[in-house]
């Protein structure tokens, strides 16, 4: 019976100069759209918490939809 060999290739760990840079700091502009979103997202928990069982109806399908 023959016998395979199998080669796996071997995996080259990352030289200290390939790296990535750290990311910036977050610029205004992409704070105040995070403080927009964080908003949008409270208001949509607000809307759950006091009206959840309407929110859900009006996603269940009916028959046919």
């Amino acid at each position: 019976m023959a016998t395979q060999e199998q080669k796996n290739p071997q995996r080259r760990d990352a030289d200290p100069d390939d790296v990535p840079a750290p990311a910036p700091a977050a610029t205004p502009a992409k704070q105040e759209l995070d403080d927009d979103i964080d908003s949008v997202l409270d208001e949509i928990d607000g809307v759950l918490e006091s009206n959840s069982e309407e929110f859900v109806r009006g996603f269940v399908q009916k028959g046919g939809e």
